[in-house]
């Protein structure tokens, strides 16, 4: 139920290092996509047979606040497009809702379904390419109640459902991706400071416990959990459950370009016998060999982290921060698109990228410098087709509820009156160029 893209940021660590000075050439790559992200149960609103919704609602909660009726785009996703088409972009990744699909074991609803297919349709009219997760984190109810992914039925459960929702989507769809972030399950409290994880993992664990009760289920687990009970049997199912949900889809539409959207960090080496390739392997290792087999790898980047022979060091007392209190680092982002190219040898898509800031000016600064940096890495040979950037509207951000803010656009919470930020035209100006 943790957050894992505000958790890391929360935590970063960092230490300066030189950034080379070769200028990047003109011009992105022909046919390059530019685009802005959301999840379904944080912007959707009303998402009442999740797994998550659950949890907001159980005592304790780890939850500063409901999701409620977040942004309110179940019913407002024209206007979100309309957005994303406005400001220059050519792409919109979004995600599916297991929970709104299939509310039931083996109930799945047509309307709903139809629902998607609707919003990549709209996508199509307005000449954007949709890039559709099949689950980003939430997970139903009754899956939940299951034991989620820790069940040895989760990789085919997951299967049927890509395979349903494909039937009815895939025909549409530009680039598909299975899991978001499952890299991180079960590991996230590596990479965090001393004794925040153990803290998180507590509190995680009581409102399982909670929502166990109110289910009347053994073991309730959500899709997006700090604390596991057996970390290595959920990340052998989910493993899994990316290969069996790539090969129902791929069943369905075998040119559709399947991948896997991975958290994935700028761990940098420093002094002997560093510890940075040991946590790589930890936290990245299956996924990128898993990776190889899929037509992209999606990278997820927030922040870098510096390790000696000892963990992670802290950031330098001079670095620019974020509302979370953890370095700007624009050059992380190239930094991980080039390692998960040299590990997995497929092509990168930027499935996410942002930065927490209520004051907008600090990512207007971010976005081109951090671009300028992923150019150089394109102009040295690596295959990078696309940049998504988190988010396209300030959102429901997990147990931090409304307060981070990552949007391209602020959301009226009750009027649902969204309004561009000077970052949208940034971004928006880039993307029109194709060029920084």
């Amino acid at each position: 139920m943790i957050h894992r893209r505000t958790l890391l940021a929360a935590s970063a660590a960092a230490l300066s290092s030189p950034v080379l000075a070769r200028p990047a050439s003109a011009g992105f790559p022909k046919g390059f996509l530019w685009g802005a992200a959301t999840a379904a149960h944080q912007v959707e609103g009303n998402n009442v047979n999740s797994d998550i919704w659950l949890m907001e609602h159980v005592t304790p909660t780890a939850y500063a606040e409901p999701s409620g009726d977040a942004a309110n785009s179940f019913f407002l996703w024209p206007v979100d497009l309309d957005l994303v088409k406005g400001m220059g972009l050519n792409s919109y990744r979004f995600s599916l809702e297991w929970a709104r699909i299939e509310p039931e074991p083996g109930q799945f609803s047509v309307a709903v379904l139809d629902h998607y297919k609707a919003m990549i349709e709209g996508c199509r009219s307005r000449g954007l390419t949709p890039v559709v997760t099949f689950n980003h984190f939430t997970t139903p109810r009754w899956f939940g109640a299951m034991g989620a992914w820790m069940h040895p039925r989760s990789p085919d459960l997951f299967a049927r459902f890509c395979d349903r929702a494909a039937r009815h989507l895939a025909g549409s769809i530009g680039y598909a991706t299975t899991l978001n972030e499952p890299n991180l399950s079960g590991v996230l409290a590596d990479v965090l400071p001393p004794g925040v994880g153990a803290r998180l993992m507590a509190t995680d664990r009581a409102m399982g416990e909670a929502a166990a009760r109110a289910t009347g289920s053994a073991t309730f687990a959500a899709g997006n959990s700090l604390w596991i009970a057996d970390v290595p049997r959920v990340q052998s199912n989910m493993l899994a459950a990316h290969r069996a949900g790539r090969a129902a889809i791929k069943s369905v539409r075998p040119d559709l370009p399947v991948g896997v959207s991975l958290a994935i960090i700028d761990d940098q080496a420093i002094g002997a016998d560093s510890m940075r390739d040991r946590m790589r392997a930890k936290l990245y290792g299956a996924w990128l060999e898993a990776a190889r087999g899929d037509d992209f790898v999606g990278v997820q980047n927030y922040e870098r982290s510096v390790w000696n022979a000892q963990g992670r060091l802290p950031p330098p007392k001079d670095a620019p921060t974020n509302d979370m209190g953890s370095e700007i680092y624009p050059p992380s982002l190239a930094g991980a698109v080039r390692y998960a190219n040299a590990i997995a040898g497929v092509p990168v898509i930027v499935t996410e990228h942002g930065i927490n800031a209520a004051d907008d000016t600090l990512r207007a600064r971010f976005i081109p410098a951090a671009l300028t940096e992923l150019k150089k890495v394109i102009d040295d040979g690596v295959p990078v087709k696309g940049y998504m950037h988190w988010s396209l509207i300030d959102n429901f951000e997990w147990v931090f509820g409304y307060k981070p803010k990552y949007g391209l656009h602020s959301v009226d919470p009750v009027t649902f009156r969204r309004t561009a930020k000077p970052s949208a035209a940034v971004l928006g100006g880039i993307a029109r160029r194709n060029a920084v």
